[in-house]
């Protein structure tokens, strides 16, 4: 199970009044499921995703992942967050253009201190539909072949939650129905999050909508069950 428990963030700038982007909010997730968090631009919803990642720190609340709680995380105690238990999907991929397509994959495992083990990527490139392209570079795949590499990178760490910001919005509507349709068929085996402010692909994707106003949830529906 994993919770956001009173997640509220306030961001005080050199000249005007503080921001409030997040307001007490608390949501409780269950171990696997695709939920979407829907917002118009400046809701809170990847202030949200950021908090519940550990890519950036609460003013208020914490976030609990199977009875563990963030309220007295170090900076080393983050780390290991971020490195074990969630992977990042961004919307412009961050992949190292240097880099082969199974390179861009193993560096995970070396920021996790593991050994590549090559069959393991293997088993990733094919779960992702690129098991053809590992030697290939950034610059000769598509942009949703790059999500893909991304998504792999993500995986190949075995995260229990994995966290997708806007993974379509640099993408044509077709491939981002594949990129959706990969995350939900990943969401059998984890739990799932993606930000994102387009409701089509939220209704039809979505095991859940979560949607966030001036920094509070002001609505959340769960899909009905078949």
């Amino acid at each position: 199970m994993f919770q956001a428990i009173g997640l509220s963030k306030t961001y005080h700038v050199k000249k005007g009044e503080p921001v409030q982007a997040l307001r007490n909010v608390n949501l409780t997730f269950g171990d696997t499921g695709m939920v979407f968090i829907l917002g118009k631009s400046g809701s809170g919803k990847s202030t949200l995703l950021h908090l519940m990642g550990g890519l950036d720190k609460p003013t208020a609340g914490e976030i609990v992942l199977d009875g563990q709680s963030s309220a007295n995380f170090k900076d080393a105690d983050w780390d290991r967050y971020r490195n074990h238990n969630v992977g990042f999907v961004f919307q412009e991929y961050n992949l190292l253009p240097e880099f082969t397509v199974r390179d861009n994959v193993g560096i995970a495992l070396e920021l996790q201190k593991k050994k590549v083990d090559e069959s393991v990527i293997d088993d990733i490139l094919k779960e992702v539909e690129l098991e053809d392209m590992g030697k290939r570079k950034p610059a000769e795949l598509s942009g949703g072949q790059r999500q893909r590499v991304a998504i792999a990178r993500a995986l190949v760490k075995n995260p229990k939650i994995l966290f997708a910001d806007e993974p379509t919005g640099a993408l044509d509507e077709n491939t981002g129905k594949s990129i959706l349709a990969l995350l939900k068929k990943l969401s059998a085996g984890k739990l799932v999050i993606v930000v994102t402010h387009d409701r089509d692909f939220a209704e039809a994707y979505g095991d859940r909508i979560i949607e966030l106003s001036d920094g509070i949830v002001v609505a959340d529906s769960a899909r009905p069950a078949e």
